[in-house]
């Protein structure tokens, strides 16, 4: 029989979670209505890539090569949807229940840039969507993971002050410059994984799909003679069937230890795409916007390709397993940048490289200890970014988090995590054209539940 003061430190504990989660929830849903990003490096290729791998994942340096989480979805490998937890019948071995896992993650980042040598800076901040996935088993050592997340993100507005000649009349103007864009890159896919026992492989199909729109307003500054203004639109939008591929193999070492390896990637893509464009003249009305005078040039429906490139990730995960337990792993990622092709041409993009290590520390459980049931996540990654305006535009990275279980009643099947991570990330250096220092805080919802019971009494 449960003890009073038990029975209230629970209750007290599920309420205060419930407060902090709809805090949460409307604190981020505050900045996903009011906040705006700019980033001016994602002008180029397909933006800002975002992290391509959970909350849980993040929170260790971006490991997932050989990670492996029963109660969270690795989508970066596939291989690990054969590991969802499920109950067997004792004599026939059949599947008598299995618990379906639902995660969803949001990303708060605020972004910081700066000119070398110049103590000046630009912030803004927003609120993104990361991914949402469900993943559930099927049979022994086979499950299947479907869902949508975010691979990239194109938000920049950038100003431009400068003094151009007239060619016809030699005459010297002021003029302002307007760069912005919009968009992103978006991955819905379902895959399934199994396992033939200590190897583990999967496959991930989707529907890669996405669009970046880019617009140029000039504007001239003279007292004396008047110019119309002018706007460029390029809009773009593409898509098509993406696949990927992921193994795992666990070898079983001494005195409670285990060592994972694990590899995923997947090949180059060619995503089919269509174009609109756009050359006008405007005047600009500060009720109703831009109001077009004349249209100089306007074509609609302009069939070309958009290369994805190929990427490959592998590493290594030990692990011991006992009263307390505690993993580390190491992986090393490259990304073929470039293969990228827009329309036929290339970009300041190049072949990024990159190496994640990371770890999770859970301190052996205590039953009136809270803490002693929450685990511990860091890490650390660096390599160069995919940019490369200038020069290579190396990158580097901090991140720690935690997984926080939420306090459930005993009697029910449902249980829930919190996962949270944090992130500093800085890039480029004093030889870059930018600075950009960037602050991201993950929060990972997952929620557990049995998905179907074989009844024993009809």
């Amino acid at each position: 029989m449960r003890s009073v003061k038990s029975t209230t430190l629970e209750k007290i504990f599920a309420l205060s979670i419930k407060k902090l989660v709809f805090s949460s929830a409307f604190f981020l849903f505050s900045f996903f209505c009011f906040a705006q990003d700019n980033s001016p490096y994602s002008r180029y290729g397909l933006g800002d890539v975002l992290p391509q791998s959970n909350m849980v994942n993040r929170a260790m340096g971006g490991i997932s090569a050989a990670a492996y989480d029963p109660l969270s979805i690795n989508f970066n490998n596939p291989a690990t949807y054969s590991g969802f937890l499920y109950t067997l019948e004792p004599k026939s071995k059949k599947l008598t229940s299995g618990r379906v896992v639902l995660n969803v993650g949001v990303n708060f980042q605020s972004h910081t840039l700066r000119e070398p040598n110049n103590p000046e800076k630009f912030t803004s901040s927003d609120a993104v969507f990361s991914y949402l996935q469900v993943g559930m088993p099927l049979k022994k050592n086979w499950g299947i993971s479907f869902g949508l997340r975010q691979i990239s993100r194109i938000g920049y507005k950038i100003a431009d002050y400068e003094r151009l000649m007239d060619p016809v009349t030699g005459n010297i103007d002021s003029s302002l410059t307007e760069y912005s864009g919009d968009g992103g890159t978006f991955l819905a896919n379902a895959g399934t994984g199994f396992a033939i026992k200590n190897f583990r492989l999967g496959f991930n199909f989707g529907y890669l799909f996405g669009k970046k729109e880019t617009t140029t307003r000039r504007f001239f500054i003279n007292d004396t003679v008047y110019y119309k203004s002018g706007k460029y639109i390029t809009a773009t939008s593409f898509g098509n069937l993406f696949f990927s591929a992921g193994a795992q193999y666990k070898i079983d070492l001494k005195k409670n230890f285990d060592l994972t390896l694990g590899a995923y990637g997947n090949l180059k893509q060619t995503l089919n795409a269509s174009q609109n464009l756009s050359r006008e003249t405007f005047v600009g009305d500060p009720d109703n916007g831009d109001i077009t005078i004349d249209s100089v040039y306007k074509v609609s429906n302009v069939s070309g390709k958009v290369v994805y490139p190929s990427q490959f990730g592998g590493g290594l995960v030990l692990r011991k397993m006992d009263k307390s337990s505690w993993f580390m792993g190491v992986d090393y990622v490259r990304s073929n940048w470039s293969q990228y092709r827009f329309y036929g041409l290339k970009d300041r993009v190049e072949n990024s490289s990159q190496l994640h290590i990371g770890g999770e520390l859970t301190p052996e459980p205590k039953e009136k200890k809270y803490f002693s049931h929450v685990s511990y996540r860091a890490g650390v990654f660096f390599g160069n970014d995919y940019i490369n305006v200038d020069d290579k535009h190396p990158v580097f990275g901090i991140t720690a988090g935690a997984r926080f279980p939420i306090a459930t009643q005993r009697s029910s099947n449902q249980f829930s995590i919190i996962n949270l991570s944090v992130e500093y990330i800085r890039r480029g250096n004093n030889s870059s054209v930018l600075k950009e220092n960037l602050l991201r805080v993950g929060v990972g919802l997952s929620f557990s539940d049995l998905w179907f019971i074989k009844r024993k009494y009809d």
